[in-house]
């Protein structure tokens, strides 16, 4: 419990850090919540190595009002993000990045409590804020839980995104999954030069996003 006041400590400052930093004077800037597992949260590194750091130095260089908060959590669940969202969404979201479901593969869970937790997440988003924006990360099951698993659950994000009006990521960890000097020794989880990668992926999507709000002030 004392972990999770912690945890929960820290995500406050960081996003009342996002009405004092990052913009003009007079401009508050918007945040993008990244709500995520240990890929968010760049398990085995410095945080400022994680793709939602290496993000916000892409946000910073082109002088955009955008901060983004890295709402990651090593082993987290669609379950356990389900459980959080509420206190996440105590503070004003603009951006969704929804990176969940890889833990759930990975131990099994019933595609459809996956499915049905992440459309919690987004419901109960879009009830906070209507006008929050929505960016699903793909994800890929091992191939040891079977074909027919494997291709359910990466239909999961898809349509969601068809279904929620929002923007996909194909594919969280493309050119670094499977690719061993991309990953820490666990085979897991991205290096440095992984999560670089893995930050370029999330940008090309992310990108056009924050350019179309940005001009929209």
């Amino acid at each position: 419990m004392k972990g999770i006041k912690r945890r929960h400590a820290r995500l406050s400052g960081l996003l009342l850090l996002a009405l004092c930093v990052g913009a003009a004077p007079g401009e508050t800037p918007r945040t993008v919540l990244f709500l995520g597992d240990s890929l968010t949260a760049g398990y085995g590194l410095d945080k400022i190595h994680a793709f939602p750091d290496l993000i916000q130095k892409k946000i910073d260089a082109l002088g955009w009002a955008f901060i983004s908060v890295n709402a990651g959590l090593s082993g987290e669940t669609s379950s356990g993000g389900l459980r959080r969202i509420d206190w996440l969404l105590r503070r004003r979201v603009d951006v969704l990045v929804l990176e969940l479901g890889a833990n759930d593969a990975l131990r099994g869970v019933p595609l459809s409590v996956t499915r049905r937790n992440l459309q919690a997440i987004l419901d109960r988003t879009r009830k906070a804020w209507p006008d929050a924006r929505i960016v699903i990360a793909g994800m890929q099951a091992p191939p040891n839980l079977g074909q027919k698993y494997a291709e359910e659950f990466r239909s999961i994000f898809p349509d969601l995104a068809a279904k929620n009006h929002a923007l996909l990521i194909p594919f969280l960890l493309e050119g670094v999954g499977g690719v061993p000097a991309l990953n820490l020794p666990d085979g897991i989880h991205p290096t440095v030069e992984g999560h670089e990668i893995v930050a370029e992926t999330v940008w090309k999507t992310l990108r056009p996003l924050l350019k179309e709000m940005q001009e929209q002030k």
